[in-house]
């Protein structure tokens, strides 16, 4: 809260409130080990918007637009990937939030 010049209070929200876009590429052994559908859960759950889908190269890429608060959640379970995944590498990126505006529900891209 912030002080007006009439003494009122005003409501000003915090930065960690602030919707943002990032962008994740994890790698590892993330691939035939259930990560897609482990990250569509737990982005499901923390209500963001996005997609993961596998790549070419092996890793596991993964876009997600949401509260600071929850993608921090996000974050700490693609460091912990599920029952036998291994994470070496997470690497982030913020993106426009215009990258997000298109995103809709959580859900695998690629998947059959």
């Amino acid at each position: 809260m912030a002080a007006c010049s009439n003494g009122c209070a005003e409501y000003v929200p915090s930065a960690k409130l602030r919707a943002m876009v990032l962008h994740f590429l994890v790698r590892g052994r993330v691939q035939g080990v259930g990560f897609r559908w482990f990250v569509q859960r737990e982005a499901a759950l923390l209500g963001l918007r996005g997609w993961v889908r596998n790549t070419e190269e092996g890793d596991v890429e993964v876009v997600a637009a949401g509260e600071a608060e929850e993608l921090d959640s996000l974050r700490s379970a693609l460091r912990r990937g599920p029952r036998g995944s291994r994470v070496d590498n997470l690497i982030e990126h913020f993106l426009e939030d215009a990258e997000g505006e298109q995103l809709s529900a959580f859900r695998i891209e690629g998947a059959w």
